[in-house]
């Protein structure tokens, strides 16, 4: 997601990271790199000439200029305002305030993964909001569509409408209503049949729909890959029936990104969930703060957090607790902490998440890690016995070479092995008697992972002190 407009950015951004003066000619040249970045991107015009435009007039200022650590602060203008401008201040959320139930009309053209999304938004809504959701299909024109929802439904645990043959679509919406209202159930999610374009015989049905059902959301799934065409579809959508809401889907095939940028000052609909992979789990809250992050090169370590903890049950998160609260580290614990990084997608989508800014990304990448490192270090700890696992300590070179026969690995890589945990086992008796709590808990389970390539910055506060001094941190690293 945003990959290749990622790293354009990152690269002429990076320049000015560590700058200690800035004049306005460099902002004019960095702003003509970011246009073109912008445009290859599949960005509409109508779009980047005001948002140069916005940043030019914010960042050469005497505030900015002659601040301190000018670069940083021309960084953080152009943040603040692809934040502002292209992406929206705030996360949209659904609006399910009122009388039960919610109801929400899912639309879309064919193709663009609707009925997928309406199966991704029930299960968040029944999973991180404890809504009880019922799902019903009102497309009789695409063959098997019901029965495609009720099995997705059936595979998520979440209800879908019974289907009766002969009816049709606004007959459909009608029982939905009512069997929702009768069982008390708290959100309706409506799926809508497809059009292959925005006609009037479509729209005119959607139109009948939302008469009946009243809905507290419209939204519109637009498939991200139709890049500048998905502000046409939009726009279409909105003036024939009306919309609030926009899901992007395969936003993790679009490298670019166009299309997400373009939405939200093109329509002044939010966008307000993305569909970042084929399976039910993929799919996540549009937040433009930290969008703006990964776009700009600056990572998003609290979705890495998110991906991290997301599926422990309380009673894991406890254990993890109590394990680093009482500074204790064992090898087991590091072969699960590796486990965990392979069930987030390897290194290389670990990398998606860190910065680029500052090097770390790239410091990360030429060290030539991939995922038969995680491999290879699992192998080695299933060599060793329990013995071993519980008390380094005995691991001399004999013990050394069986294991490193045994695992089909190098004397020196189980003895690298050995030094990673070691590193760790301090890091986790630091913690112990610092973070404590749900922070502590947080990078122990992240701790396998991230300790291999040292401690990640927080970009959140850039152009603070603070910042200031991360980035020159990261910086002499390199």
């Amino acid at each position: 997601m945003f990959y290749a407009l990622s790293e354009r950015l990152s690269g002429v951004l990076n320049g000015l990271m560590c700058a200690k003066t800035v004049s306005a000619q460099q902002v004019s040249e960095v702003l003509k790199e970011i246009r073109v970045a912008l445009l290859e991107a599949d960005v509409s015009l109508e779009v980047v000439t005001p948002f140069l435009d916005t940043v030019r007039d914010r960042a050469i200022t005497s505030e900015v200029l002659g601040s301190l650590t000018p670069g940083q602060q021309v960084i953080k203008v152009v943040r603040e305002t692809l934040v502002d401008l292209l992406l929206g201040p705030e996360s949209s959320e659904l609006d399910l305030q009122g009388t039960v139930p919610a109801t929400i009309m899912v639309m879309g053209l064919q193709g663009s993964g609707k009925t997928t999304t309406v199966a991704k938004l029930g299960l968040y809504l029944s999973k991180k909001q404890k809504k009880r959701v019922l799902l019903a299909s009102l497309d009789v024109r695409r063959p098997a569509a019901q029965e495609q929802l009720k099995i997705l439904g059936e595979q998520n645990d979440i209800d879908t409408l019974a289907t009766v043959d002969g009816e049709n679509a606004l007959e459909i919406a009608e029982r939905a209503l009512s069997v929702a209202s009768l069982r008390g159930y708290d959100v309706l999610v409506m799926d809508t049949a497809g059009s292959i374009q925005v006609d009037k015989k479509a729209m005119d049905e959607l139109s009948e729909i939302k008469r009946i059902t009243v809905p507290r959301e419209l939204i519109l799934v637009v498939d991200s890959l139709i890049g500048q065409e998905a502000v046409s579809v939009a726009k279409g959508f909105s003036h024939a029936v009306g919309i609030n809401g926009i899901i992007l889907t395969r936003m993790d095939s679009d490298s670019r990104g166009g299309a997400a940028l373009s939405m939200k000052y093109a329509t002044s609909i939010p966008i307000k969930f993305i569909g970042t992979g084929e399976s039910v789990e993929s799919f996540d809250i549009f937040d433009p703060y930290r969008v703006a992050g990964r776009i700009l090169g600056m990572g998003d370590v609290v979705k890495l957090v998110e991906k991290a903890v997301g599926n422990l049950t309380e009673q894991q998160k406890q254990e993890e607790i109590d394990k680093l609260n009482r500074g204790k580290f064992s090898f087991d614990d590091l072969a699960e902490q590796l486990k965990k990084m392979q069930k987030l997608g390897g290194l290389q989508k670990i990398l998606e998440f860190l910065p680029s800014i500052g090097g770390l990304r790239g410091l990360v990448g030429s060290s030539k890690m991939d995922d038969s490192l995680l491999r290879r270090q699992l192998a080695i700890i299933s060599s060793m016995t329990k013995a071993e696992k519980k008390d380094p300590g005995i691991l001399n070179n004999s013990r050394r070479r069986r294991i490193a026969c045994g695992s089909g690995t190098s004397v020196e890589q189980v003895n690298n092995l050995v030094a990673q945990y070691k590193k760790m086992v301090l890091m986790v008796s630091t913690l112990s008697r610092t973070d404590g709590g749900m922070v502590g808990a947080v990078k122990s389970v992240l701790g396998g992972g991230l300790s291999l390539f040292g401690n990640v910055p927080d970009y959140s506060d850039l152009g603070s002190s603070r910042g200031s001094k991360l980035l020159r941190r990261g910086n002499k690293k390199r």
